[in-house]
Formats: structure tokens, sequence, C-alpha cells
């Protein structure tokens, strides 16, 4: 198999971005930007840490990313597992992007920077929900901020409902940690409990 080794060679089948790839890229956020992250209710955090590279999804009420001013933005961490790995990394190596969708538009938003977790009292008390405040907020700058057009999403078809998939033909979460553990947790239990454990747990 041939392995594509240098940068030349890329380029020379790729070729150069064109303008419209290139002059929509800024380093802040910009009125148009901002009104994508506001609308948006999900988003993929990539980061990096020794142990190599994460993507961990996130998702809230749309605008969960606060805009704090051009250049900033402010994201709680919710409930999850408990793992860290994305916080572990930022506290590690500060990079980080963004990957943002919005249900129904075919762009997505990219957002490179440097992030830090806080635990400021006064902070994390601003982004309570339902009484319930995260335990930490990732405060990310901005270096770079961008859409990306619509052909994966055309392609994958993602939002058209008649292309979702049955649930039932996919492996449950209980299904998959009883065939991880040798059936010591798991099974039809954990998912018959999961609804009710998540909505008690869900901020």
């Amino acid at each position: 198999m041939a392995v594509i080794k240098s940068v030349e060679q890329l380029e020379a089948i790729y070729g150069h971005p064109g303008e419209t790839s290139t002059v929509k890229v800024a380093d802040r956020v910009t009125p148009s930007y901002r009104v994508l992250i506001e609308k948006s209710p999900f988003a993929a955090l990539a980061t990096s840490g020794p142990e190599g590279l994460d993507c961990s999804p996130r998702g809230d009420v749309p605008g969960f990313v606060r805009v704090h001013d051009e250049k900033t933005l402010m994201m709680p961490d919710r409930r999850g597992n408990n793992r860290i790995d994305s916080l572990r990394n930022i506290v590690r190596d500060p990079r980080v992007a963004l990957l943002f969708l919005i249900p129904g538009c075919g762009n997505t938003l990219r957002v490179n920077g440097r992030a830090y977790v806080s635990d400021d009292p006064e902070l994390l008390a601003s982004f309570r929900m339902e009484g319930k405040a995260p335990r930490t907020v990732i405060v990310l700058t901005v270096e770079e901020i961008y859409f990306q057009c619509a052909r994966a999403i055309v392609r994958s078809d993602l939002w058209n409902p008649d292309r979702r998939v049955d649930p039932k033909s996919l492996p449950t979460p209980g299904q998959i940690l009883a065939e991880m553990s040798e059936n010591r947790i798991g099974g039809e239990e954990y998912d018959r409990a999961w609804p009710e454990r998540a909505r008690q747990s869900m901020w």
C-alpha cells in the first residue's frame, strides 16, 4: 500500500485551498459565529495529553457554551462518568478544539484554541441548572474559528429522520458492559435502571 509521508506529496494531490476556505477563518468570535454557537446544543471537544488524544461529546441546552467575549468561550463540565479524560488533558496540555453541530443545519463550526479548567465559585454558580452547579468550567481562548461547509452532513444525511437507526438493532450499554466484564456488571438491570438514574443526575 502506498503511504504518503510528506506535506509536499499531499499538496501535489490536493493543491491549495481556495479563498472561500481561508477568508472565513477568524481569530475571534464574530457576530455570525456567535449566532452559531448560541444555537448549538452539542459540541465535540478534542484534547491532547501524554496518553494520547481524546474526543468527548458535550451537550446541553442551546447556547450551553457561553460567549464571554470575542476571544473567550466558557463551557460547564456537567455530570458524567467521572473519567475526566478531557480535564486531565487540559490541565497538562491546554490545546483544545471544538466542533459544534446544530440540528437541521448542514454547516458545522470549528474552534481551535487553548483552555484551562476553573472551579471559581461565582463562575460555577452562574452555570446552575435546576439548582445544580457544575464542578468545573472549561475556559477557552479562541485562536481560530471558522465554519465547515455542509458536504459531510449532506453525504451522511445526518438530519434525515427517515435515516435514523432503530435502537433495537444496536447493542445496549448494559449488553456491552456485560460482555466486557464477563457478566460481572451491566446486563438488563443496568439498562432498565439507566433512564431514571440519568434523570436524577442530569445536572
